[in-house]
């Protein structure tokens, strides 16, 4: 679910936390409009605000682990860990962690990917609240609940600060619940070009969003609400 759909509707915070997400057009390749949470934690106001939501969200939620998703996921794990009382566990992609790991394995549009935990860094049974940057297919998220469940962990949730607009329909994944703040900024008015590209450009973006919309459908949402 979205914050706003979850008692945060016209709270100024989530329009601050929009407004500090830059807009990267046609990045890492075109079509894309690459939200850039680097200018977030550029803006320490904004940076607050995402971090306290999530910690008045899972203070209570007697949580003990906090997993975030490599790489961004290492930005906003740490200081919700510390404010709700938990530890914090980094999701690796492989050969990053020294020690013992388990890995799982996951499909990407193009070829696959592989998520790597420290054996005993999270123990059975350990409530565990998984956090990343950003949701769109939800296949990343999704190898990290079956990987930490493979060890044992309870899922409670996964959150993430931006969610693509599909995804509003689905509030859980893999059967947990998910928690998203704000959803993808649009590109400014002011970086649009008038030039007869405009239009090729625009028929990528559709055909891009349908095919998000295509891949989300493939991963396993459920179109039920979340109680929590």
């Amino acid at each position: 679910m979205f914050a706003e759909e979850n008692g945060l509707k016209g709270d100024p915070r989530l329009q601050a936390i929009s407004q500090a997400i830059r807009v990267v057009p046609h990045f890492p390749k075109q079509g894309i409009m690459f939200q850039d949470i680097t200018t977030l934690l550029l803006d320490h106001k904004a940076f607050k605000n995402a971090i306290d939501i999530f910690v008045d969200r899972y203070r209570d939620m007697h949580i003990s682990v906090v997993a975030g998703v490599e790489a961004r996921g290492f930005m906003f794990g740490p200081p919700i860990a510390l404010g709700i009382g938990a530890k914090f566990v980094p999701l690796r992609k492989p050969r990053k962690l020294p020690g013992e790991v388990i890995s799982e394995k996951y499909e990407l549009e193009y070829g696959s990917d592989c998520l790597e935990l420290h054996i005993g860094a999270v123990q059975p049974g350990e409530r565990t609240l998984i956090i990343d940057d950003m949701v769109a297919t939800g296949g990343t998220l999704s190898a990290a609940i079956r990987l930490l469940e493979r060890v044992g962990a309870d899922v409670v949730e996964c959150a993430c600060v931006i969610g693509v607009p599909e995804v509003k329909g689905h509030c859980r994944l893999n059967g947990k619940p998910l928690y998203v703040l704000v959803e993808p900024r649009e590109i400014d008015s002011s970086l649009r070009c008038d030039c007869s590209s405009v239009s090729a450009d625009v028929k990528k973006e559709e055909n891009l969003r349908r095919k998000v919309m295509t891949m989300c459908s493939s991963y396993q949402f459920s179109p039920e609400w979340a109680s929590t």
